[in-house]
């Protein structure tokens, strides 16, 4: 059977973490009350049926990504059977990106050693702030000296490729305790960060303290100085942005994550995994019972499923690809889906130019600088 080339990913959900924090509104449930291990067999019975579908058994897979939830919340022997039988079942290219999310009091040396050994050559680590005291406010279950410490292990273990993820405009932030955040993250010499600006989304413990005015959050001004905080300050180290809340080393973005970025494939698995296979949208319930039990009786656990016509697919990558640095390219748009997106948006895009919140450049359209932090407002208009 041929192969098909050009990137493709799998991505696997590890629904449970420690505790609920209060910002989260993901796929997400406190450990205690579910069985880990009834939901890694509903797994293995998920990857059984997709291995033995045509869309996998046709590709070489460039990616695969464990997030959650908190996926280092397994035990190591639990987290390195998954990666074998993930091996097992699909075909990875030879230097594939292995990622795997974790918070720093769910690893140690022998859990790193493992995931290492297993495979995993990129680690995650949701660190959100260095402040013990603003970490408590969001209910991390951390310290700042913990996180410093999961990342020494890492290395230790043999991770050449970590990334961190920060958050700015947390409840009782200011921007001098979010630059002495981004000051130790970069001490921590990392190759990647992440940098995302607070939302208050809902379904989270914060969507309700905010509905009825309980939760103190900075004023937009600081949280503009933030933003503006966090572009330079990493700039001045050698970080590029190259998506709106995403930095890297040169060479060290996110692999997976632009597949997403540019609308590619990929397949999900897990409970409230969403997958792509080639403009096939599925997606599996987010209830993990619910979920169990659906692969329990031999049945996918699909909530969702949606051919996306080309005119969709064509606007979706449109959105999704100018949340990147680099923009989209109209030629390369045009070639992929048949459509010629001057024509298609017409004066819209025209507009957007005007106003300076788009550039065009050859063929190459992006978000200018002044769009960016407004970044979803702009892309409303394209949808």
């Amino acid at each position: 059977m041929t192969k098909q080339p050009g990137p493709a990913g799998i991505y696997v959900h590890i629904p449970f973490c420690l505790s609920k924090c209060g910002y989260c509104a993901f796929a997400s449930y406190p450990m205690a009350g579910h069985d880990p291990q009834a939901y890694l067999a509903a797994l293995s019975r998920e990857i059984s049926f997709y291995r033995e579908q045509a869309w996998c058994q046709e590709r070489v897979f460039s990616s695969l990504f464990l997030g959650g939830g908190t996926p280092t919340i397994l035990s190591a022997k639990q987290l390195t059977r998954l990666m074998a039988y993930l091996r097992e079942s699909f075909a990875f290219s030879g230097d594939a990106e292995i990622s795997v999310e974790s918070n720093p009091n769910t690893v140690d040396a022998e859990k790193l050693a493992a995931l290492a050994a297993a495979g995993v050559n990129r680690l995650s680590i949701g660190i959100q702030s260095f402040d013990d005291s603003t970490l408590q406010r969001i209910d991390r279950t951390h310290t700042g000296a913990e996180g410093e410490r999961a990342v020494t292990l890492a290395r230790q273990a043999g991770f050449t490729n970590l990334s961190l993820d920060l958050i700015y405009g947390l409840p009782g932030q200011t921007p001098a305790a979010w630059r002495q955040t981004l000051e130790r993250a970069v001490a921590l010499h990392p190759e990647h960060l992440s940098a995302y600006q607070l939302s208050i989304d809902p379904g989270s413990r914060f969507a309700e303290l905010a509905a009825t005015g309980r939760l103190a959050l900075p004023y937009e001004e600081s949280e503009a100085e933030m933003a503006e905080e966090t572009i330079n300050y990493l700039a001045g180290v050698g970080f590029e942005r190259y998506e709106i809340s995403n930095y890297a080393r040169p060479g060290q973005q996110c692999r997976h994550n632009l597949n997403y970025w540019r609308n590619g494939s990929w397949l999900g698995v897990g409970a409230a995994a969403v997958g792509s296979l080639s403009g096939l949208r599925l997606r599996n319930t987010a209830d993990p019972e619910r979920y169990r039990q659906c692969w329990e009786n031999g049945l996918p656990a699909w909530v969702e499923a949606e051919g996306l016509d080309r005119e969709r697919s064509f606007r979706e990558t449109v959105i999704m690809g100018l949340r990147l640095l680099e923009g989209v390219n109209l030629a390369e748009l045009e070639n992929r889906f048949g459509i010629n997106a001057r024509q298609h948006y017409g004066q819209t895009v025209a507009n957007l130019i005007t106003q300076g919140l788009l550039e065009l450049t050859g063929e190459q359209l992006r978000l200018t600088a002044r769009a960016l932090p407004v970044a979803n407002q702009v892309l409303a208009e394209l949808v």
